[in-house]
């Protein structure tokens, strides 16, 4: 019998790869993954009980091997294939994401792995955005820019035959495993000659710089890779020291004792050299800005109840302040999103007992050797028979996802998109549906509460 590759295991293949491919196209990532692996170390070390409940947590590992990348695609034949491939990785389409109403014309979903041990084994994820065509106001431009998606084949066809494989056996041996993370990876690389000439260039970027970057070049190179660090506040000051230029303000909730989500950070896009066609054969040398270095620090998953309080937060800080791409008045916003913000409880007891966050459950020292009748997990929590640690938010937010965008498109990029969500659409497109983030949650914190009672109910009486 054939022995397959786990899933997983053909996940950090990749996800290893990706990050060699780009360190070597993008020297500052390498000068950045050094800066995060500091930070984190320092972290570490001067929070041993962060130390410890990571490590109780199964969650120390992953956190030098966890990266996101992040990827623009332009037609829904490329967004089915890419879902296939994915789920050969062991990663699904998790969320909707529409950043219309951010000013960028997309809608997006995440790739990753969705159980508890995919994700401890490794979490790589890749924020995948469909450019919406629709919304390009100009017609003639946007019929001119299907003709040129239509014409483009980002996968090679050994990444097709092998995907193809894999579902059809159920999986890849090794040799075709290794094939298979060789073939993918040429679907992310960089490309620097254009397949459009330069004004046609020009034409899409003035209607966006977004429009110009997926609709300019033969596939969708990763445009960023993320690792997570421990403590964006310290990375963010210190990449001055490394020769990094940071964006003016990082992305997400406030500074807190008790991480809320997601904060994001980058450095500032990079202006390459492309060569566009000049019609004769021939050669135009120009540039393009698209790729960035980014990092995450992840806290803990919210509830619908405690996402509707972010929101509501989030927006009441923006109106007081809105922050500006070129960072004038990052001071200001900052200020006032840590003054909005008081208003979220910031410590864990708290933000379980209002059921603002979702918690995973395990048996405490006593409780590993108590006996009891009790069924309800409040009462085995008081008891101190159970422990609960935050679940880490494995997704995304559109406001900063967007913010991101923004500051290293420029100001000028800040086109106004009437809202248009369209799950539905995006669904078709993709073939599937989309996986709920919220049941997705809600179910690993019900599995760890099911796993403390029925060990408590197994263990015979105390004598």
């Amino acid at each position: 019998m054939t022995a397959y590759v786990a899933s997983s295991e053909i996940r950090s293949s990749f996800s290893a790869a990706m990050s060699a491919m780009y360190c070597t196209e993008v020297p500052a990532y390498g000068t950045l993954m050094d800066l995060v692996a500091r930070v984190n170390d320092e972290a570490l070390s001067t929070e041993p009980e962060l130390r410890t409940r990571l490590e109780a947590t199964d969650n120390l590992e992953r956190i030098s091997e966890e990266r996101h990348g992040a990827i623009r695609l332009g037609t829904a034949e490329e967004l089915a294939m890419m879902r296939r491939v994915f789920a050969v990785m062991g990663m699904y389409p998790v969320g909707y994401y529409d950043l219309s109403t951010a000013g960028v014309p997309v809608h997006s979903t995440a790739f990753r792995p969705v159980g508890s041990a995919a994700l401890k084994r490794n979490p790589f994820r890749v924020f995948t955005s469909l450019l919406r065509l629709d919304l390009i106001a100009d017609a003639q431009l946007r019929e001119e820019a299907a003709k040129i998606l239509a014409t483009r084949r980002i996968f090679t066809d050994e990444a097709i035959a092998l995907t193809k494989k894999a579902e059809e056996h159920g999986g890849l041996a090794k040799e075709d495993a290794d094939r298979f993370v060789a073939a993918v990876l040429e679907t992310f690389r960089w490309h620097d000659k254009a397949i459009v000439d330069v004004a046609m260039y020009h034409r899409l970027h003035d209607a966006h710089r977004l429009i110009a970057d997926v609709v300019s070049f033969k596939g969708p190179h990763i445009n960023h890779l993320t690792p997570r660090t421990l403590d964006i506040d310290k990375v963010q000051s210190l990449m001055t020291d490394y020769g990094i230029a940071p964006k003016a303000v990082v992305e997400g909730p406030p500074t807190r004792r008790c991480a809320i989500l997601l904060r994001q950070t980058s450095f500032k896009a990079l202006e390459e050299a492309v060569a566009f066609s000049n019609g004769n054969g021939g050669w135009q040398t120009g540039s393009h800005t698209a790729r960035f270095g980014e990092i995450e620090q992840r806290g803990i998953a919210l509830t619908p109840k405690g996402r509707g309080l972010y929101d509501q937060l989030l927006e009441q800080s923006r109106k007081v302040v809105r922050p500006a791409a070129n960072g004038s008045n990052a001071e200001a916003y900052e200020a006032a999103l840590a003054a909005t913000f008081e208003a979220f409880p910031d410590d864990w007891a708290t933000i379980r007992a209002e059921g603002l966050g979702y918690f995973s459950y395990s048996l405490t020292e006593k409780g590993s050797k108590a006996s009891t009748d009790a069924a309800d997990i409040e009462t085995l929590v008081s008891e101190e028979l159970v422990q609960f640690d935050p679940i880490v938010y494995e997704d995304f937010l559109p406001v900063s996802a967007a913010g991101i965008f923004q500051s290293n498109l420029g100001d000028g990029a800040q086109q106004e998109f009437v809202a248009s969500p369209n799950q539905q659409r995006f669904e078709t497109d993709l073939g599937t549906k989309i996986l709920n983030e919220f049941d997705h949650y809600a179910g690993i914190e019900q599995a760890s509460i099911d796993d403390c009672l029925s060990r408590l109910s197994r263990r015979p009486a105390a004598q």
